[in-house]
Order: C-alpha cells, then structure tokens, then sequence
C-alpha cells in the first residue's frame, strides 16, 4: 500500500529488524534446494541474470536500508555482502552459510511471468489464478481505488475490469478464490482487512462475488460479511479459502502474526467472529492455499513459508527481490508461486516450488492392507523432507528480542533528531 506516517516507521524499524535478524538466525532459517546466488530473470528484453538475493550492498542489496522497498530496499536481506554471506536469509545452512552457485540455467529458476501493462494497475495487492478461464489472472489495487478488480491475460494485458455493485474499498489488501461445491462455479472472495492502527475499525469486511463467465467490462453484484477478532482489532493483509472445506481465513500482518478461522457457515446479517487457529510469519503480506489444498503459503516481504497444517511448515522459499512484495498465489497446476508487487507495471514472478516441498505436502497416501489382515501406510516422502518439515520457519526469539531493541533505539533516534531540528 501507500506509505502513510505509521506504516513508514514501521519499515524504517523493520529494515534495522532485518539486519538483526540475518544475524542471529540460526540453522531453523534456511532456503530450500534452491541456490541463491544465480537466478535468470526473464524480463521483457530478454533473458538475464542477477546475482544474488539483492545484490553487494551490506545488508540491503544495492538501496539504503529503506530505499523503495518496505523492508531492506528492494531485496531481501542478504545479497554478496558481509551480512549473512550470500543466502536469502541467513544462507542456506544458517547464518553466514550459502549453497554452491548452480551456473544459470541449470534447473528451472524463477521468473517474470508478466507484468501489468494496464496504468490503471499501480498497487497491485491481490493476486489470484482464474479456476474456471485459462490463463487468466485478477488482480486489484489497494485503497482509495474503488471496488474495482481487474482480469488480466498471461500477456500482462487486461481483459476486463469488474466494479462490485453496492461495495467499499476502505483498504482493500488481498483476494482468494475457490468453487462453488454445487456448481462448479468459480467464486472471488476481495478482503477489505487493512487497519493500520490495529483496531480502528469496528468490523472488516470480505466480499464474495461469482465469478464472471464474459470477460467483458461489467458491475457485478456482491456479498458482504463482516467480521470482528475473537482478540481484539488487527491489521491484515491475507485472505484464504481452503478449497477442500471452503472455509475463509484471514492472516494478520503483525509482529505476531496469526492466522484467523471464520465461522464455517457466513451469515451477512450479523458480524462473523473470526477465532484464532495458528501462529504466521512476521508482517505477513498474503496468503494462499493450494488448489488441492494439500498446503498453504503466507507470503512476507521476504520471503514465503509453505505449511501443511496450522503451526506445521514445510519449508520456506526464496522470493525475488520486489520492490514491494504484496501478493502470492499457487498456479493453476500446484506446482509453483505466483508473486507479485506494487507499483506502476509491476511484474508477476513465477517461482518454481522445489520437488522434495511438494513431496512433503503431497495427500497422504491411502493404507494398503497387508496380507495378515493389518494396514500399512506407505511414507508419503522422503526422511530429507520430513526433517524439511520440522524446521522453525520463523524468526528465532533472540532475533525478535534485538529486534526489538533495535526498534527501541532507532525510534529514540528519530525523536532526538525531530527536537533538534525543529
């Protein structure tokens, strides 16, 4: 979103934040079989390669500490300087660690998917696949936009633009999509979930629209459920639909996160109160669930962490350096993430899920009988994977704690400079 006063502290301190803990991370915080020193990039000239996670600078990649991007500027942390040698956070095998360099090329690496073309997309924040047209992408814009979301080709260009009927946009910040059990049919859901003073809002709403069958220009019409926290006003930015049960989710983007279950049955006459059922990644920016929903991604500004349940990761994945990191999205197949940015042609990147994470969150397998009359379960992965999904995907306390510290005295400094120059 837009930077407003609160939001830029925030980043400011989040960026020190970074820095600590890149430092203090432990083995707990790893990339997974993918290298992060050599990546092509494909660009709309060509093909090229970019080095590292974010580049020489020391902490930040080649920007200041906050340069244009929410966090560390426009990579995510560590790049080829002396912070954390050269792994996305903290390497590969823990702080100061990184895995070979691969020569690019080598195996299939993320890319640019598309970009945006239309100028009416400038703060891409929501991203979600089409489930019933080919190759098609919505997206919508942040605040102060309108309820207007936006149907995009795999070419980057817009197909149509959709207004909701009757609907706010007070701080929209992410979307979802499932189906309709009975039809078929394929459903939008738009999460007006944004409060950046943690609780000024009363309610927050989530809109549920039927998906489109034209791809032409059209207001369509909207359902509105409203929602408080079980715990108190929070700021968000994720919103999942769990396609086996087509229950809602909604993460919060706080130090300590968490993930919030709505109600199974949604009732628009009154609020729906949403219960906490799992922890989430610091300041997470999205989420989404798997179109098997065999696994769910929440997104940060990162990188992303695959779980198979609640409080139970996988891995986390490298992201690209964005220039700021809003939305994720499976593709259509689960095999790979979508993720993509804010700002004026702003590109989707595809991001290549590596096999042993799909390995690990493959459906358990279905009991084989012996012949003795008992039951045996075949593994459903590898022990590499399994050990895979013990790990502490987040960040270790001691990290938060001088994190914390960290926030303490870069604010002290801000007010210290604010007297002085007054």
């Amino acid at each position: 979103m837009r930077s407003r006063p609160g939001e830029v502290l925030i980043r400011v301190l989040a960026a020190a934040g970074v820095a600590a803990a890149t430092v203090f991370a432990g083995p707990g915080v790893r990339a997974v079989e993918r290298p992060a020193d050599t990546r092509v990039v494909a660009g709309e000239g060509g093909v090229q390669a970019a080095t590292g996670a974010v580049g020489t600078g020391p902490v930040a990649g080649t920007g200041p500490v906050a340069g244009t991007g929410p966090v560390a500027g426009t990579g995510p942390v560590a790049g080829t300087g002396p912070v954390a040698g050269t792994g996305p956070v903290a390497g590969a095998g823990g702080a100061g660690a990184a895995e070979p360099t691969e020569p690019a090329g080598s195996r299939e690496a993320d890319r640019v998917l598309f970009r945006f073309e239309d100028e009416r997309i400038t703060e891409s924040s929501g991203l979600a696949v089409s489930p019933t047209h080919e190759d098609v992408y919505y997206t919508h814009n942040d605040s102060e936009a309108g309820p207007v979301f936006f149907a995009v080709g795999g070419d980057g260009k817009t197909r149509a633009a959709f207004t909701l009927r009757g609907a706010a946009a007070r701080d929209w910040e992410g979307m979802a999509v499932s189906r309709d059990p009975e039809t078929g049919r394929g459903v939008l859901w738009f999460a007006d979930i944004g409060d950046n003073f943690d609780g000024a809002w009363p309610d927050v709403s989530v809109y549920k629209v039927a998906e489109p069958a034209s791809l032409k220009d059209a207001v369509l019409p909207a359902v509105r459920y409203r929602f408080r926290y079980e715990d108190g006003g929070h700021n968000a930015e994720g919103v999942m639909v769990d396609p086996r049960t087509g229950r809602l989710y909604i993460v919060t983007k706080e130090f300590a996160g968490a993930i919030y279950a709505a109600p199974k049955r949604l009732r628009t006459g009154r609020v729906n109160v949403l219960r906490k059922v799992g922890s989430a990644p610091i300041m997470a920016t999205d989420a989404a669930y798997a179109p098997d929903g065999s696994s769910f991604v929440v997104r940060t500004y990162i990188s992303a962490t695959v779980y198979r349940d609640f409080d139970e990761q996988l891995a986390r994945v490298p992201m690209p350096p964005l220039e700021q990191a809003e939305s994720i999205a499976y593709t259509a197949d689960g095999k790979a993430l979508l993720t993509g940015s804010e700002g004026a042609d702003s590109p989707v990147h595809l991001v290549p899920l590596p096999g042993r994470v799909l390995e690990a969150a493959a459906p358990a397998p279905t009991p084989v009988p012996e012949r003795s009359g008992t039951a045996r379960t075949e593994p459903a992965g590898t022990a590499e994977a399994a050990e895979d999904g013990g790990e502490d995907a987040g960040v270790p306390v001691s990290a938060v704690l001088l994190w914390l510290l960290v926030a303490f005295g870069a604010t002290g400094a801000i007010v210290f400079v604010a007297r002085r120059t007054r």
